[in-house]
């Protein structure tokens, strides 16, 4: 039996996407709670923590769009003209985002300032946009064929929107369950108590999207409550609503620990579940397949040689970087 390759392609697709949301997504996070923190000092440790990581942070990013053009070339297409100016407007924010976190390091007193809210700025729009980019997926594209036939404009929506305030959300609570590991005194309690109304509101964020998505969608709903898909699927919400109890449970402690934050990477990681579980056969919903959108065999194998060669390397120099850059940050350390 041969390899099938549409099925290892999405895999490795969707495995750096689900990386990058859990690398990248405290790295975000970081700047989304700038508005909370005030002290200057607390700020420059919060950068601190992801000084040494950040950059790597956004290789999966480049992994998973580079892999969907290898592998998916139709799904690459037409994802980029349906959402072309969602996408453009989270890169600028990235961008952003990155020129002021390394002159916010260099500025003056005079203008760390305007460099602190265009990280936050930064931090702010390119989330916003991938949630958005994320909602008008799940809402699936207007088709003729394998043809787009939609606006530049079909994005806008208001499922769209939302899934973009929940994503902030989403990683607001990474970032503050991440700076709890990272850091110790006042600003460690800030965060404690700040995770807390933040896992809230992440928890009613994900009972919207999962009674919205089925409503809108008939072929979702049927996915999900159908039987015996019901008996299988039902774990997940179980899941969801056991590490939400937990999650809680651990911010209560003194101490909290690594807890809040492997929680909050389970919490997500199950919502990421969820959606595939939705959306499998299709990449481009509602209509085109895995198999109906791949790539020639010969191309998506040769493809596959380099990322098998890629992934591996990638995972390594992270875990390193993580390692080496492991404990505590506090005032006075820096990495520039």
């Amino acid at each position: 039996m041969g390899i099938d390759l549409p099925i290892v392609w999405a895999c490795i697709i969707g495995f750096g996407l689900m990386m990058y949301v859990i690398m990248d997504g405290f790295d975000l996070g970081i700047g989304i709670l700038f508005p909370f923190i005030r002290g200057r000092d607390d700020r420059d440790v919060m950068v601190n923590t992801v000084a040494p990581v950040w950059d790597g942070n956004e290789t999966w990013l480049v992994l998973g769009g580079a892999g969907l053009m290898a592998a998916f070339p139709l799904a690459y297409a037409i994802i980029l003209t349906a959402l072309y100016i969602p996408l453009a407007l989270m890169l600028l924010g990235l961008i952003w985002r990155g020129v002021a976190f390394e002159f916010r390091f260099k500025a003056d007193e005079h203008h760390k300032p305007f460099w602190d809210k265009a990280f936050m700025l930064g931090s702010v729009t390119a989330t916003f946009f991938q949630g958005v980019s994320l909602g008008a997926f799940l809402n699936g594209f207007q088709m003729e064929g394998t043809r787009y036939t939609g606006s530049a404009m079909d994005w806008v929506s208001p499922f769209a929107i939302f899934t973009g305030l929940g994503l902030l959300v989403a990683y607001a609570l990474l970032g503050a369950t991440w700076l709890i590991v990272k850091t110790e005194g006042p600003l460690h309690d800030r965060l404690v108590h700040l995770a807390r109304p933040l896992m809230l509101v992440l928890l009613a964020v994900i009972v919207v999207v999962s009674l919205w998505t089925p409503l809108a969608h008939q072929a979702v709903a049927e996915r999900w409550f159908s039987l015996p898909n019901l008996f299988f699927f039902a774990p997940v919400p179980l899941l969801v609503a056991l590490t939400a109890f937990l999650l809680l449970r651990s911010l209560r402690t003194g101490d909290p620990g690594l807890s809040p934050f492997i929680l909050t990477l389970f919490l997500l990681f199950l919502g990421y579940t969820g959606l595939g579980i939705s959306m499998f056969p299709y990449v481009i919903p509602p209509a085109i397949t895995l198999r109906e959108a791949a790539a020639p065999p010969e191309s998506m194998g040769f493809a596959l040689v380099g990322a098998l060669l890629i992934i591996p390397v990638i995972l390594a120099y992270t875990a390193w970087a993580y390692y080496v850059f492991r404990g505590k940050v506090r005032v006075g350390d820096g990495y520039h």
